[in-house]
């Protein structure tokens, strides 16, 4: 049994990566020399990366592509992408060439408002709490004045608290709803810090309330965060043209893609085990994007799946529909995204990102994030009611298979050539290439 190691968080990187080779590994050697070939030459960007998080011991790469073509509002775009996953750009950049000789994407911020809440316990009587809320909100928002100051510059700031009886659910419990603005950053430090302030206030000043009994003073926080459900943060895209331009060749009748393509989309607004996957591929588009940008896709993906179950059922969050021979296709999602602060201003490749970009503020980026995933959702579901999924996917995945099998550039080139009329599967591949090196051995 492995015994624990204390002060490892003290230990040089290189000390790190010394104790992992010796105690996890047999071939130590191999384990080290691996791990320092992805350190980055340049010492003072490696010790930047090193600085993101804690206990770092070497670099962990994905690609990062461009999806070109993304004709939105009117002006083009070639977006960045930070993806592992195959044909998931190639995916988006079919989808952009697509609709960019059909008017391109339209894209709407709808509301930008975050939230976050202090959650209490209080055990006495409803409207002495509501009395003593009514009494003590003007000082909520007087004592985050040192912290709202730079923000309100910015045009940001706290917009509103409000007082929420939740002893229906759990015995007991309140929480003070507070909605933000935080312009064109995420805002997460600047709302958790109001927050804590808040939570101070209100505990403390609830001991000079006169109104309150002994008991009923002891009002317990028991946390003061933000929350990644962003239902009123919320941006629109939206493609459209005429059900007569949705083919490009005359062997796929128009009325009949339209109604397969709409049929699919009810059907993952019926189905969850079929909107799971539905979004999934959305969030593939999204979740690629705002990883190249430095924002958080981890809340992103929290928040807008909580929002694809917002009527009580998990469901598509894109929709489709045909009216007076017009073809739309629309997504509504909430995205909390910024372009100041965090990683936006530290990783070079999240400035090089968002300056392809055009230097976006916080809903332009909202509306470019948007665009891919509804960009990414029409190239999978025209796929799926035409050709199916895994033609062009199992195409993209032929060199994934073939590096494994350690081919040389030569003999990929022979096989993108081999499987072009062929069906691509693992299996497949490995026999042709076993065929292939027995036939060509020296």
């Amino acid at each position: 049994m492995i015994a624990p190691i204390a002060g490892f968080s003290k230990f040089s990187k290189e000390e790190k990566i010394e104790w992992l080779a010796n105690t996890y590994f047999h071939d130590r050697e191999t384990v080290i020399s691996m791990l320092k070939r992805y350190w980055n030459s340049d010492e003072k960007l490696q010790k930047l990366h090193d600085e993101f998080i804690e206990n770092t011991i070497t670099n962990f790469y994905l690609p990062l592509g461009i999806a070109p073509n993304f004709l939105i509002n009117d002006q083009m775009y070639a977006i960045p992408m930070a993806i592992e996953e195959s044909s998931v750009v190639a995916a988006a950049s079919k989808a952009a060439k697509f609709w960019l000789d059909r008017g391109g994407f339209k894209a709407t911020v709808l509301s930008t408002e975050k939230v976050g809440q202090v959650h209490f316990m209080y055990f006495g009587a409803k409207e002495k709490l509501q009395h003593y809320f009514h009494h003590i909100k003007p000082e909520l928002f007087a004592t985050t004045n040192h912290i709202t100051q730079n923000m309100e510059k910015r045009g940001g700031g706290i917009t509103n608290i409000e007082l929420r009886d939740k002893t229906d659910e759990l015995n007991g419990y309140y929480q003070l709803h507070c909605t933000f603005e935080t312009v064109d950053s995420m805002g997460a430090n600047f709302i958790n810090s109001c927050l804590e302030q808040f939570a101070k206030t209100f505990a403390t000043a609830a001991e000079a309330f006169d109104a309150f009994s002994a008991e009923e003073k002891d009002i317990q926080i028991v946390m003061s965060i933000l929350s990644n459900y962003v239902p009123n943060c919320i941006v629109k895209a939206e493609v459209s043209c005429p059900v007569a331009a949705l083919t490009e060749s005359e062997s796929v009748d128009a009325n009949e893609f339209a109604a397969k393509f709409i049929r699919a989309i009810d059907i993952a607004k019926t189905e969850p085990y079929r909107a799971v996957t539905h979004n999934k591929g959305i969030m593939n588009g999204i979740d690629a994007v705002v990883l190249a940008t430095g924002n958080d896709f981890r809340a992103v993906e929290a928040g807008i799946h909580a929002y694809a179950a917002k009527d009580g059922r998990y469901s598509s969050l894109t929709h489709a529909e045909v009216a007076d021979g017009i073809f739309r296709f629309w997504i509504e999602i909430p995205l909390s995204l910024g372009t100041v602060g965090g990683l936006t201003s530290l990783h070079p490749l999240v400035k090089l990102a968002l300056e392809m970009l055009g230097k976006p503020n916080a809903k332009e980026l909202m509306q470019i994030v948007a665009v891919a995933g509804l960009a990414q959702n029409f190239a999978a579901v025209r796929s799926l009611v035409t050709t199916g999924i895994q033609k062009g996917h199992m195409k993209m995945h032929l060199i994934n298979i073939l590096n494994q099998l350690e081919a040389t550039e030569a003999e990929k080139a022979y096989f993108v050539t081999y499987f072009k009329d062929k069906t691509v599967t693992h299996s497949a591949v490995v026999n042709a290439f076993t065929t292939y090196k027995s036939e060509n051995a020296s």
